[in-house]
């Protein structure tokens, strides 16, 4: 059996029209809470245009939080690998993964939105094969092994790390997954994690098990296993105390999101926009605006698809305003966790159990009582008041 734990996924989403250093300190915030609350991980994305999604560094994030937190793990969510030589990523990992003291995990993958590639020349064709060529070398170098390998992007001449693993034997690795096959393919090739980006949009949500399947048995021809406790689906949610607060909560920042997200995301993700974006996205299945009740539907329509997974990753969105945010990661702490962890079962049964135990026992207790009342009687020859 498979314990389900939570964390937060941070693109991150800020509007175009706020403060940029305020949505940073916020994402930075985000994570202290989430932590308090009981999240297991916290994971960064990187991107360098469109004007949304601000983080350029997940690696500058991650130092960051790791000096305001204790527990929670962080990742990388995820480097754009076709951007980088990886000697250079691999040794800020490594660094990380001293100064967090194994908390820091790597998330990989191949970039998501074009006009980054675009930017720096990089042929966006290319960029899935390219990663491959990345996962060659990743697990050597992270191990502190010399690699010497040539592509037609990148040059390793006996290169390795000045800095050996923390973790042992290495961080953990994960791969992005969203619609395609290349996801699970690549992770099944080499037994890395999988961060399943798109599990709620349509096309993502309906070939989640198929691309899992892919991955166990890549990975069974490459003498490796997938260990589902690794596999990762992330949800855009934001939960109240009812569906009409949720909706109101969402009101303004909603249609903002939509908008941009239109625009951006890949033709198969698209789709949220010409009517209200509420329906849009509770009634397709791709979001949960609603109570934890919907949530608690929502994950376990996830695991009837996809099976068991190890981590429900919050998507950080900021549909709502800051206090609403924090509330709703407070309301999935409080009743949504508990529910997939079985914390309360045992209260729970005794709850259920305390009429039929009070009425059957009241005699008994009632006989005590009057022990205690004819004891003092005799006691002191006058009847108690």
């Amino acid at each position: 059996m498979i314990n389900l734990e939570h964390g937060v996924f941070l693109a991150p989403y800020h509007d175009v029209t706020e403060s940029p250093t305020i949505g940073l300190r916020r994402d930075l915030e985000l994570v202290e809470w989430v932590e308090r609350l009981g999240f297991a991980e916290a994971w960064f994305g990187e991107h360098h245009s469109t004007g949304w999604e601000i983080i350029g560094s997940p690696e500058l994030m991650i130092a960051a939080a790791a000096e305001r937190t204790h527990r929670i793990r962080l990742g990388t969510g995820v480097v754009s690998m076709p951007y980088h030589n990886p000697l250079m990523v691999v040794n800020r990992i490594l660094q990380l993964d001293h100064m967090t003291m194994g908390r820091v995990m790597f998330g990989m993958g191949p970039g998501l939105l074009p006009t980054d590639a675009e930017m720096i020349g990089a042929d966006i064709k290319a960029l899935r094969p390219m990663l491959e060529e990345v996962a060659e070398v990743i697990v050597p170098l992270l191990k502190g092994e010399e690699v010497t390998h040539k592509t037609s992007w990148y040059t390793l001449n006996k290169a390795r790390t000045h800095l050996r693993p923390y973790s042992k034997p290495h961080p953990e690795i994960a791969v992005a997954s969203a619609i395609t096959p290349s996801g699970g393919m690549l992770a099944g090739k080499y037994g890395f994690g999988m961060l399943c980006v798109a599990a709620t949009e349509t096309a993502g949500f309906d070939v989640l098990d198929e691309n899992w399947k892919i991955a166990n048995e890549v990975a069974a021809e490459n003498g490796v296993a997938m260990d589902p406790q690794k596999l990762r689906l992330v949800v855009p949610m934001h939960i109240a105390h009812s569906r009409e607060q949720a909706r109101a909560d969402v009101a303004h920042g909603l249609p903002r999101w939509v908008e941009y997200f239109d625009r951006v995301a890949p033709a198969g993700m698209r789709g949220m926009s010409g009517g209200d974006p509420v329906d849009i996205l509770v009634n397709s299945g791709r979001a949960v605006i609603g109570t934890p009740d919907d949530a608690i539907t929502m994950i376990e329509r996830l695991q009837s698809k996809q099976g068991e997974f190890g981590v429900m990753l919050f998507q950080s969105h900021n549909w709502a305003d800051w206090e609403e945010t924090k509330k709703s990661y407070e309301l999935y702490a409080r009743f949504v966790m508990p529910h997939f962890a079985g914390t309360n079962r045992n209260r729970q049964d005794s709850y259920n159990g305390l009429t039929d135990a009070i009425d059957r026992l009241e005699g008994e207790r009632q006989k005590g009582a009057d022990a205690a009342f004819a004891k003092w009687e005799e006691k002191t020859g006058r009847k108690a008041t």
